[in-house]
């Protein structure tokens, strides 16, 4: 009989020198037990579980939305390696942070709420959904409902009166990037919507996502090879494109294609997915190891995009499945990322820097292998856990994410959310802190001046 999956991390991580995670990726009880240490690290971060905290939150310099990147990891986590564990907690942390208004739009958060970080959490709603994640209780929020009122809240502010169409970054006026539109924003609705669109079937869905998609060829954020740039300002009609490429603007574009192709099995869909597959693997990877092009080397990657990495494991798994033609070209990148990333996993760094096991503490530059970088925190633990978790899926044998017809259980509201004058202030006092609080990453404020190099503006 097999140890559970914390005791048995343990025994490995004991049982290696190194100290690194030790993972053997042709016996699925060893990548779980390397994903269960992993997961063990990286919830250590997390402090919304303690007495007079909130759920749902994790502490500095972590912004909101990562804390909900981080509950659909470990949607995923329990999906893959049957581990229930962190399953409690996650529950707690969705439905509150889903707020007074099943929305995604807390009390906490509101003020300074950007389009893309609600997306996140409501990426993290529709995994849940797919994945049949346990249900929370008649009475409180469900997975569908809650990713259904996020796409209604998206259609009501796409904005044709600028750039031809598209979400801006930033969701209220006071807000530094209201006048930026951004790939990740419009990404996120593309993503929903065409998960949506799979799920229920419906094709109002499925049109939203085409919609976008158009919208983004026309601004050129997406252009004729499949680069995927960060964005650009609408005073002069999205016309000066910051052509900085991040790998979770190309992965939330991937799923998203992959869900559209898997629904519709059109040729137009297979082309696109082709199209970014191509160029995110020729982009994004050297010698099969994920890079974060725009910082990495230089080793400016700030607290969000050290997280980054991840979701394209995630993505890139995702589309392997919708697409199934893609898989012999994406998994065995995940594979070989994931071995490097677990190489990295072998730091033991102060306890105020990290509580998990000593020796499992992960680094971000996966290139370096077993020299262990120094960089630690929730985005680097997150990421090499994703990409150590990613590697359980094997073609002949993959769970596929169920629809409404296949098997889902989440109960669905196509009326969930708010229109816009039940939110928006008619005068806020906004507070300098607040205002500059409102970062989400993006390449908004700082690329005119910094030229090459990004930074996400912090309290």
């Amino acid at each position: 009989m097999r140890p559970t999956l914390q005791t048995a991390g343990v025994v490995s991580l004991l049982a290696g020198v190194t100290g690194a995670i030790q993972v053997d990726f042709s016996s699925d009880d060893s990548i779980k037990d390397a994903a269960s240490t992993a997961a063990f690290g990286l919830l250590k971060y997390y402090t919304g579980n303690n007495t007079g905290d909130t759920p749902g939150n994790l502490p500095d310099p972590y912004f909101w939305w990562e804390a909900g990147a981080m509950f659909g990891t470990m949607i995923d986590y329990w999906f893959y390696t049957g581990d229930e564990t962190y399953n409690d907690v996650t529950t707690q942390a969705m439905v509150h942070q889903a707020g007074d208004d099943n929305d995604f739009m807390p009390q906490n958060q509101t003020r300074t709420l950007g389009n893309d970080d609600q997306g996140f959490w409501a990426m993290a709603a529709m995994s849940a959904a797919e994945n049949n994640f346990p249900n929370p209780p008649d009475g409180q929020p469900q997975w569908l409902a809650l990713a259904q009122a996020v796409f209604n809240e998206y259609v009501t502010r796409w904005d044709p009166a600028t750039c031809g169409g598209g979400m801006r970054w930033q969701i209220f006026t006071f807000n530094n990037g209201f006048n930026y539109k951004n790939s990740i924003s419009n990404g996120c609705f593309f993503n929903i919507a065409s998960r949506l669109a799979r799920y229920t079937g419906n094709q109002t869905y499925a049109d939203w996502a085409e919609k976008v998609w158009d919208w983004m060829e026309s601004v050129e954020f997406i252009d004729k090879d499949f680069n995927i740039y960060d964005g650009a300002g609408v005073d002069n009609n999205c016309a000066d494109i910051s052509k900085a490429q991040w790998t979770y603007n190309a992965g939330v574009f991937l799923q998203g294609t992959a869900m559209m192709y898997n629904f519709t099995e059109a040729d137009t869909w297979k082309q696109r997915v082709e199209g970014l597959v191509n160029r995110t693997v020729a982009y994004f990877f050297d010698d099969g190891i994920v890079v974060e092009r725009p910082c990495e080397s230089s080793n400016s990657c700030d607290t969000d995009q050290q997280s980054f990495k991840g979701y394209l494991m995630r993505w890139m798994t995702s589309a392997s499945l919708m697409a199934p033609f893609t898989f012999d070209t994406l998994m065995p990148l995940v594979q070989s990322s994931a071995a490097a990333a677990a190489q990295q996993c072998s730091g033991s760094p102060p306890a105020a820097d990290f509580k998990g096991l000593p020796g499992t503490a992960c680094g971000f530059k996966w290139t370096a292998k077993a020299a262990f970088d120094g960089q630690v925190g929730v985005g680097e633990q997150m990421s090499a856990l994703s990409a150590i978790q990613y590697t359980l899926v094997k073609q002949q044998t993959a769970k596929a994410p169920v629809t409404a017809d296949t098997g889902g259980t989440s109960v669905g509201n196509v009326n969930a959310g708010r229109p816009p004058d039940e939110y928006m202030p008619m005068t806020v006092e906004v507070t300098t802190g607040e205002k500059v609080a409102a970062g989400f990453l993006t390449t908004a404020i700082a690329f005119s001046i910094m030229g090459a190099s990004f930074f996400v503006i912090k309290e």
